[in-house]
């Protein structure tokens, strides 16, 4: 009973760390993707006429 335990422990901990990974990794490249988009739009924002 005690092996199940371990094992299971194992594989969930395992899990949490890939998830971590996908889920730094993806805040990471929607930061940046954020950070270009508003870039653009400040350096846009002079061609527009009213």
């Amino acid at each position: 009973m005690e092996e199940k335990t371990y094992k299971t422990m194992g594989g969930a901990g395992a899990m949490n760390i890939a998830v971590g990974v996908v889920t730094l990794v993806t805040g990471v490249a929607s930061g940046i993707l954020l950070i270009i988009a508003g870039a653009k739009l400040l350096a846009g924002r002079n061609k527009i006429l009213f």
